[in-house]
């Protein structure tokens, strides 16, 4: 394949992980501009560009060099290692990225009494993940009949087609809607940064050098708030004591007031109304929360 210049990022088109993608790469300082089909988005910043696709498509896509790095799922990415563990291009995780968290899970019939997995033995189970199923079954010296089904898996116990599920779950109201009940978790996912094992030894090698320094600034402070009050000095150690956590207070005189400062604290957690209305009553006034967007070491 010929060589590019350009980094090449392969993100999720449509789906529950492309909005949060796009805002950590905007975090990240990477602006786009769009493509006639809105699949090829053109680096403006720096060049990097992005190939929008299906969210399985990803791995492979990585795997043939048609991109160099992609954000994915973790369950599609062990999916697809799974199905090609003799190819010659291995994938690696280079950074989990904390948004898009489910579990693949086995799910059964409320109906059905569950004591271990021992009990799947023999056992239909439908999934759209027949390859990390597999896995987890022989790791467990289980044997039972795996139907790969590419949706609505949920339905097949209520159709007879199946015993039990082993499908993504987040909140488990579909399963709740279809009569089932979570019993096993198979493999806890997120949001991650797949890669070849392998990396470019070219500019693109340094470019992913420079988006995990970004994506580490812009972790380091991920839910973190600045917040940012005024108070008498006397009230500092009040103030000090209701903070959340343990931040590290910055306190500065404030000009022609020798008893009143600034304070400033990074807070690693959000701030809800009640630990505001505390942090008033210890006598702050004047309070403004704001997020932080990334820290530089």
């Amino acid at each position: 394949m010929k060589s590019r210049e350009r980094l090449r990022i392969a993100i999720q088109r449509s789906g529950r992980l492309s909005e949060p993608t796009l805002t950590l790469l905007e975090r990240c300082g990477l602006s786009f501009r769009d493509g006639s089909d809105k699949l090829f988005c053109f680096g403006e910043d720096e060049p990097v560009d992005l190939l929008r696709v299906r969210d399985d498509d990803i791995p492979a896509l990585i795997a043939q060099g048609v991109c160099d790095i992609g954000i994915v799922g973790r369950n599609v990415l062990e999916e697809f290692s799974c199905a090609n563990e003799n190819a010659a291009c291995k994938l690696q995780i280079l950074r989990p990225l904390g948004f898009g968290r489910c579990r693949l899970s086995f799910a059964l019939p409320l109906e059905n009494e569950y004591r271990d997995a021992a009990q799947l033995r023999g056992a239909r189970i439908a999934t759209a993940y027949p390859n990390l199923l597999r896995r987890w079954l022989n790791e467990r010296r289980i044997d039972a009949q795996v139907i790969t089904l590419t949706g609505s898996v949920e339905i097949a116990p209520k159709l007879g087609t199946a015993d039990a599920v082993c499908d993504l779950v987040q909140t488990g109201a579909t399963l709740a809607a279809n009569h089932l009940r979570e019993v096993e978790t198979v493999l806890e996912s997120e949001a991650v940064l797949a890669a070849p094992e392998e990396l470019p030894s070219d500019g693109r090698g340094d470019l992913i050098d420079l988006l995990l320094r970004r994506l580490d600034d812009v972790n380091r402070v991920r839910g973190t708030r600045l917040l940012l009050l005024h108070a008498a000095r006397g009230s500092v150690e009040a103030i000090a004591r209701v903070l959340p956590g343990t931040p590290r207070l910055t306190v500065l005189q404030m000009d022609g007031a020798p008893d009143q400062v600034m304070l400033q604290a990074l807070c690693a957690s959000e701030l809800g109304w009640r630990q505001l209305e505390a942090i008033r009553r210890a006598g702050a006034r004047e309070l403004f929360v704001l997020p932080v967007e990334c820290a530089l070491a």
